[in-house]
């Protein structure tokens, strides 16, 4: 049985090595690391990555696959869950490093395996709406430059990065982990936490206004 950490590395705040590192921490022993360099996620389904195909061939039953977040395995809320349940059917097990999230086909319990698909439902559809949001936010702003717009006073940069304001949103909304904790798995202050968690629209749109 094999552990095995895929990971898409799209931009330079996504390092691979700062993906494992944070995976490690989260007590996830790997034996094998795949990644996909330079590849978006909002376009590209994990069967057409390169590295993301192997995971295809790989992969046996009683198996781990590690990922930083669901995002990870689709473009989208239809090839996330697909991508999930394929591996599940599989006798995979899928793991998330963000919420300690745990997808698996060991329960026969209908009712349970109601509660786990509607689980997957829910994160995948989250991060597709997440994936989007960002992708119109950077879109504005690459159109506002190309019209030459003055551009308004942006306020304070962020303190936070775009992966960082994911893993908070993220953690958030899975509901299990605490301010202390949040701030731990991503390394920013409480109080930054804090500040996205009470206004995070605002939160967001501070990364848009200064383009990231």
């Amino acid at each position: 049985m094999t552990t095995i950490f895929y990971a898409r590395v799209s931009t330079t705040d996504q390092t691979l090595d700062h993906q494992v590192t944070q995976a490690r921490k989260a007590g996830f022993e790997i034996d094998e690391v795949i990644a996909d360099h330079g590849v978006s996620g909002v376009a590209t389904k994990l069967s057409e990555r390169r590295e993301g195909r192997r995971l295809f061939d790989k992969l046996r039953r009683g198996d781990t696959l590690v990922v930083r977040w669901v995002d990870r395995l689709g473009r989208n809320y239809q090839d996330v869950t697909d991508t999930i349940r394929h591996f599940v059917r599989q006798g995979v097990t899928i793991k998330t490093v963000i919420n300690g999230m745990t997808f698996d086909g060991a329960t026969t319990d209908p009712t349970q395996q109601a509660v786990r698909d509607a689980l997957i439902a829910f994160m995948a559809a989250t991060a597709q709406a997440q994936a989007e949001a960002t992708k119109e936010a950077q879109k504005a702003g690459i159109e506002a430059a190309r019209e030459g717009k003055p551009q308004a006073y942006r306020g304070r940069k962020p303190s936070y990065s775009r992966e960082q304001f994911e893993m908070v949103q993220n953690m958030l909304a899975g509901g299990t982990a605490g301010t202390s904790e949040i701030a731990r798995a991503t390394d920013l202050s409480r109080q930054t936490v804090l500040r996205i968690r009470n206004d995070m629209a605002e939160a967001e749109a501070a990364l848009a206004r200064w383009g990231l």
